[in-house]
């Protein structure tokens, strides 16, 4: 699977196409083309075949015009990739409802970031150590910020739980994804291969030596190495919510303390 990485291009260009700044375009065709349409048509073409699958030429032969065409308006394949990833975040970027809590906002958080990574699977093939910093990806984190933001956590540790939410739900939906494209792959479900496999394990395995693996097989078959998403994310988060207690805990017994010392 090819890898790319946001931030990689001209970093000017991509802040001017993120933001709607860049030039109006003083060649190219009279076709109606812009930025936007450019985008959603890169997208359309990575959710359908992968990133590998976007390269200038093959949009370009989407709008019926030359490679050369496009680069009046974006530059490149990097720059191209830094809006892709903005705009595929709309849904990261919805403002916090009133009142929410900080467990219920990571949770809309990471479902967000999920849903993103399922329906526009080749964003997991970008490394984004240098996010593109568009509204989506910007609005998205001010709304995750806020929510945490009465913790009583430093800003390291805002940071690290931002990361903590973000690595799982990578991790969740890279293991999810992987599953779905092996079954595309080699047109067998995870239960159709293990019923052909099983019967080369029963030939040579000695199971009596494998107890424990042999019972969990026998309660609940076995499976394709899927994470269950909704588990590790309520586990991960009980965690949280236990660090917030015992320093809240630990808060109030100094306070004690003290007061008592003042008697």
């Amino acid at each position: 699977m090819a890898e790319e990485s946001s931030g990689g291009g001209d970093a000017r260009r991509s802040l001017e196409l993120l933001w709607g700044a860049e030039p109006q375009p003083k060649r190219g065709p009279k076709r109606g083309l812009s930025v936007e349409r450019i985008v959603a048509a890169a997208i359309e073409l990575a959710d359908r075949q992968g990133l590998e699958a976007v390269t200038m030429r093959r949009v370009a032969e989407g709008f019926g015009v030359t490679a050369m065409s496009l680069y009046s308006y974006v530059p490149s394949k990097r720059e191209l990739v830094d809006v892709m990833l903005d705009r595929v975040h709309a849904p990261s970027a919805a403002p916090a409802p009133d009142g929410e809590g900080w467990r219920a906002g990571l949770e809309r958080h990471a479902r967000a970031s999920w849903q993103i990574y399922q329906r526009h699977p080749w964003v997991l093939q970008v490394t984004m150590g240098r996010p593109p910093l568009g509204p989506n990806v910007l609005a998205g984190l001010e709304s995750i910020m806020e929510t945490i933001s009465g913790l009583g956590l430093s800003a390291e540790e805002r940071l690290a739980l931002i990361n903590l939410v973000d690595d799982y739900v990578q991790g969740a939906a890279t293991s999810h994804i992987r599953v779905a494209e092996l079954e595309r792959r080699t047109g067998l479900t995870g239960e159709q291969w293990w019923e052909r496999y099983d019967a080369l394990l029963e030939e040579f395995v000695d199971f009596s030596r494998y107890p424990r693996l042999t019972a969990l097989w026998d309660e609940v078959g076995p499976t394709e190495q899927r994470t269950d998403f909704e588990f590790g994310l309520q586990r991960l988060l009980d965690g949280v919510e236990r660090l917030i207690t015992d320093r809240d805990g630990a808060e109030n017994r100094d306070v004690r303390d003290v007061r008592e010392g003042e008697a």
